[in-house]
């Protein structure tokens, strides 16, 4: 029997991923805006014998389909992709939460389930990853990252995470002097590499530092991180700007099919690492860049 807390805590987790899969945050929104216009500023300055003019004019055409594509799930309420992916979840707990991690993390699986079912998830998690893979039928059971922290309350931040942009990540482990221009070399190449198959424009995360599996942690909760938001750190900040325009020069572009512009935002996530090495982690996330965050401090969270 689920206490009183759970409950509000379930329907919390299950109208954050519903509405994840319906709407993308206003700053996303904002850069698919800017591609376009800049898109079609590039096709209007090209004249139709140029090479680049039937690349950039279908780069523009997937940008349209992108923004029809968002209107017809907002209208029917419904997933904006059919892969409304694997759930991801950052999980920050202080010290005043009534609940433990057992009961949070049946929480999270009862909201999860819930969201899948009201929300029109397609089930998309098989039992093991080799020999039969049998769909467990729920979309469970979620990634999970604990992380302690003196902050009142509980955080929550969340990715609906498709996989033909998750099957583009990738690790790089670096001499420890390749210093900003090995970073941004690194992380181009995996991109480069990736080309059209992550449903492009993409948002790109990267984890620096680290041991090879924190690294990858990073990058991956990079992408919680609001598109657009810079870094604290101006260093880093600098980083996310010069990898942004790095990526921008790949024309790979919406689709892949050779646009002017590609990424809609980088966000470099780092930590200590040993003097020996340099990890850098790549997570990529195609324009349906869905995620939610909240903190629970609801009506239950104190009582």
């Amino acid at each position: 029997m689920k206490n009183v807390r759970q409950v509000d805590l379930i329907a919390r987790i299950r109208d954050a991923l519903i509405d994840a899969s319906v709407h993308l945050e206003p700053s996303l929104m904002e850069k698919l805006d800017w591609m376009r216009r800049e898109t079609l500023q590039a096709v209007e300055a090209l004249a139709p014998e140029d090479a680049n003019y039937k690349p950039y004019k279908a780069s523009l055409e997937v940008l349209d389909m992108i923004q029809e594509n968002l209107r017809l799930a907002e209208s029917h309420r419904l997933p904006m992709c059919q892969d409304t992916g694997m759930v991801v979840a950052f999980i920050e707990i202080g010290p005043d939460v009534p609940l433990s991690m057992f009961a949070i993390e049946e929480a999270l699986h009862a909201g999860i389930a819930d969201a899948v079912k009201d929300g029109s998830f397609r089930n998309s998690v098989v039992v093991e990853p080799v020999f039969d893979r049998v769909n467990t039928g729920t979309n469970l059971p979620p990634i999970i990252h604990w992380f302690p922290t003196e902050k009142p309350g509980l955080t929550f931040s969340m990715l609906l995470k498709g996989f033909g942009s998750e099957n583009c990540s990738a690790l790089a482990m670096l001499n420890p002097t390749a210093g900003p221009e090995g970073v941004v070399t690194a992380v181009a190449e995996i991109v480069q590499k990736a080309g059209g198959k992550p449903c492009p424009p993409i948002v790109v995360g990267v984890g620096l530092g680290g041991t090879a599996e924190r690294a990858g942690l990073l990058s991956k909760r990079a992408l919680t991180r609001k598109v657009g938001d810079a870094h604290p750190d101006p260093r880093y900040a600098q980083l996310e700007q010069q990898i942004f325009d790095k990526l921008q020069t790949l024309e790979i572009g919406p689709g892949g099919f050779g646009g002017p512009l590609t990424a809609l935002g980088v966000a470099v996530e780092y930590e200590p690492t040993h003097i020996a090495g340099l990890p850098v982690a790549v997570s990529i996330s195609c324009w349906a860049d869905r995620k939610a965050t909240f903190v629970w401090e609801g009506p239950y969270a104190r009582n």
